[in-house]
């Protein structure tokens, strides 16, 4: 059991926490959300003894070992890879180094003798035997394969190194697990491996993440940062925000009878009560469930930007015609004759491994770069607008402000400085915060800005290469929200299961070997197991 009794932390003028109290028990996943900068990340640091909390303090049972997720990919390049999943373990590691130095002694003592029977025990009591296979299978789960088990961490890549650092994480059974953004560069089989792993975990988990179809798979419960407090709720993330618009929509609503607002409750509990999930956990989170009343949620403090893509005119019968689209870059082929055609009704999202093939297929699509060969042409009574993921040519070095920024790109007619102002109000820009220099945003502010800037093109095609990348959970909300009602058409591309599954009717992947293409829903995609079987062999 981990357990905070009065904690509060400041930094400088800014309240993160007052007097936080709050305890985490055995058998329960918590998913820690709350607004950028309301202090997730810096709580989870709290709980791991990173940080001191300027009042209160953090209370571990006895003998429980905590474990975290590392965020530093480059800590351990010295060592094997099988050697840093078992570094996380750090009790069985120092075992397992200084056995190994006694028997490595040229003279053997009785005393060593009797250090090495201690150690041994030890060994055996912390499961050493199984050390390796089990960091073996969690690095297999994870994707690593065996080839790779003996390398050192210097000779991975990026991606392969969070995998690492994420089954070190998990080694060993923790008593308290901590995680902070595990879905982070995670594929898809990685991720659904995560997610199993964590609904049969049967110590704590605490996890903050931006990916709401994961918070929504592994959580029993939703510890929300806002007014400076910490509050625990039962239920997964899509529990936790209907129930807080339920409850913002009470609040708002002063003259419903006490006994209407009980009956909407309880019907709203009994149809999550029913879908809570499908692990061993859902009986009793449906008992959680069924004891909860008005009084027991509340409002949320959350801001959601305004987000309402509005088509200036319908599409035609023709939307895009792509033919034999070739391009290579520092002599990798990354498109190799892709070919496809899209129709007026589209919401394509393509997905896949190859990160760069994506993003170079809509820079040619959108004529910021030419093909080597094959062409393309857009239906006449399209228009585009384009999200592009490297967004730092709009803002680098850029001196205008917000209002003078979103200016250069609003109609003739929406110029004005009100309209401007009340536009960026929406967006989470308000007051001062208008007035603000373009180069110094921070990288959600930039997304928002770009976003603003699509809505007043009023495109009827929209090309989005991630989107939703350094949003927090409330904006990724309104935009996936403002997609779903969107009437015109889209290319994107996500890393999110709940956005992709929730937009596109139609999945385009660009493999090694030829194009998969398919009309269906992401759950269908990613479940269907031929499929996935035929895609892996595409790749191999």
């Amino acid at each position: 059991m981990l357990q905070a009794t009065n904690v509060s932390l400041r930094f400088g003028d800014k309240k993160l926490f007052e007097d936080v109290n709050i305890k985490f028990t055995p058998g329960n996943c918590y998913g820690l959300i709350g607004a950028n900068g309301a202090g997730k990340s810096t709580f989870l640091k709290v709980l791991s003894g990173e940080i001191d909390a300027q009042s209160g303090h953090v209370s571990l049972g006895k003998d429980e070992r905590l474990a975290v997720l590392k965020q530093d990919h480059f800590a351990y390049e010295d060592f094997h890879v099988l050697e840093t999943v078992i570094l996380g373990h750090e009790r069985l590691h120092q075992v397992m180094k200084e056995k190994d130095e006694v028997y490595a002694k040229a003279e053997f003592t009785e005393e060593d003798g009797m250090r090495a029977a201690e150690l041994e025990g030890e060994f055996a009591e912390l499961n050493g035997w199984e050390a390796e296979s089990d960091a073996a299978i969690l690095l297999k789960g994870l994707g690593i394969e065996e080839t790779l088990h003996d390398k050192k961490m210097a000779e991975l890549s990026g991606s392969e190194k969070v995998k690492v650092l994420l089954a070190q994480a998990l080694f060993g059974s923790p008593d308290i697990l901590l995680l902070d953004e595990p879905t982070n560069h995670l594929d898809i089989q990685a991720i659904q491996w995560l997610e199993e792993f964590l609904i049969n975990f049967d110590n704590t988990v605490i996890v903050v993440s931006h990916d709401r179809h994961f918070l929504n798979k592994v959580c029993t419960h939703i510890a929300d940062v806002d007014y400076g407090k910490i509050e625990l709720y039962v239920g997964n993330y899509d529990f936790w925000y209907e129930s807080s618009q339920l409850a913002l929509q009470m609040a708002q609503d002063q003259n419903k009878k006490k006994e209407e607002k009980m009956k909407e409750l309880q019907n709203f509990i009994a149809r999550f009560s029913a879908n809570a999930s499908k692990s061993r956990q859902a009986t009793s989170r449906k008992k959680m469930l069924d004891n909860i009343t008005l009084d027991d949620i509340k409002p949320s403090s959350r801001r959601y930007p305004y987000v309402a893509f509005k088509a200036g005119r319908e599409i035609g019968n023709d939307l895009l015609r792509v033919d034999g689209i070739s391009k290579t870059i520092d002599g990798v082929k990354v498109l190799d004759k892709v070919s496809f055609t899209l129709n007026r009704a589209d919401k394509v999202a393509f997905v896949g491994r190859d990160e760069q093939a994506k993003t170079v297929l809509f820079d040619i699509l959108m004529g910021e770069m030419k093909p080597d060969e094959g062409e393309f042409s857009w239906g006449v009574t399209t228009s585009q607008s384009y999200f592009p993921k490297d967004n730092s040519e709009f803002f680098e070095n850029n001196e205008l402000t917000l209002v003078e920024w979103l200016r250069q790109y609003a109609p003739l007619e929406d110029q004005t400085e009100t309209f401007l102002r009340g536009f960026l109000g929406r967006m989470l820009f308000s007051g001062e915060e208008a007035l603000k220099k373009a180069k110094v945003l921070s990288g959600g502010e930039k997304v928002r800005c770009m976003l603003s800037k699509m809505m007043l093109s009023s495109a009827n095609v929209l090309v989005m290469d991630e989107p939703t990348n350094h949003l927090d959970l409330e904006s990724i909300t309104s935009v996936n929200n403002g997609l779903i009602n969107f009437k015109g058409s889209l290319l994107f591309t996500s890393h999110d299961h709940q956005f992709i599954n929730s937009v596109a009717n139609r999945l385009i992947e660009i493999t090694p070997n030829g194009l998969i293409d398919k009309e269906m829903s992401y759950d269908e995609y990613v479940s269907d197991k031929a499929l996935q079987a035929d895609i892996a062999s595409r790749y191999a």
